[in-house]
């Protein structure tokens, strides 16, 4: 089972793009940021004409996530960070698909820094920490895939130094990523590449893409029971080079089948009994 995160920076505008990808890579769940699109306006028929059904929460200027899988509709189970009734930003959307659960969530930039906007994404992640304590508590898979505007080390960015000040990198950021993944959750790209350069953003300026010049902001968090189905992973790093293409490449995974549930003991002891 392939699953996906990406982050298309307009999704109208950058329509063709996600579905050549589509079409190209084949991921059966795809995590979308950035729609920009308020719910009306969301590509709902070109996306089912690539085979994909879809659940949105969309919103104009900067937020907006979906969840599409391939062959089926997502079934949502949560619309919306729970903590705090007041927050109408579309950053989090949750859906049951295949037996898991798939949260799609893209956390606040939180520049300039510091001040209010900080301030938010990082209440914003202490809402995510327990609203993922209650999914671990749940023992069903769940993976927490999208963009989370952090790079967690300095291995995910390609000069540190250039970076210290900057909300994505800030020391109590990094700190609440890793306060996260200490619940219990695997960091799925870095699990399997642990030493390895693999960005998901570049710039448009300074020819950021063609110098390699990028940051790792998009993760893909597994709980422990989907964890050790986790057999690969990698960015589609080409096709932040197409015509039109978004600043953030696709990140994926790729899962081995769930072994089937083992039958109770109880009935084969009574046969043994009689």
């Amino acid at each position: 089972m392939k699953i996906a995160t990406f982050n298309v920076n307009g999704i109208n505008g950058r329509l063709p793009v996600l579905l050549r990808w589509l079409e190209e890579a084949r991921p059966d769940v795809v995590c979308l940021q950035e729609l920009k699109a308020p719910d009306a306006r969301f590509p709902i028929r070109a996306i089912e004409q690539a085979g994909y059904g879809a659940i949105w929460h969309g919103q104009k200027s900067w937020n907006g996530v979906a969840i599409l899988a391939r062959g089926r509709e997502p079934i949502e189970t949560r619309r919306g960070l729970p903590g705090d009734p007041d927050d109408a930003q579309a950053r989090y959307i949750e859906a049951a698909v295949e037996g898991m659960v798939i949260a799609c969530l893209y956390l606040p930039n939180g520049n300039p820094a510091p001040g209010a906007k900080l301030d938010y994404k990082l209440r914003w992640f202490a809402r995510l920490a327990a609203h993922a304590a209650e999914l671990l508590a749940l023992d069903v898979p769940v993976i927490l895939a999208g963009d989370y505007n952090v790079m967690p080390t300095a291995l995910d960015v390609y000069k540190p130094e250039r970076w210290v000040d900057d909300a994505l990198f800030r020391p109590e950021v990094r700190a609440a990523f890793h306060a996260l993944a200490a619940q219990g959750w695997t960091d799925a790209l870095r699990a399997l590449h642990p030493e390895a350069r693999l960005y998901t953003f570049w710039d448009y300026l300074r020819h950021a893409f063609e110098r390699d010049a990028g940051l790792r902001l998009d993760h893909l968090l597994l709980s422990p029971t989907v964890a050790p189905r986790l057999i690969a992973a990698g960015v589609d790093r080409a096709v932040r080079g197409w015509e039109k293409a978004s600043d953030h490449a696709p990140v994926w995974i790729e899962l081995a089948p769930a072994r089937p549930a083992r039958r109770k003991a109880a009935r084969s002891s009574a046969i043994r009994s009689d």
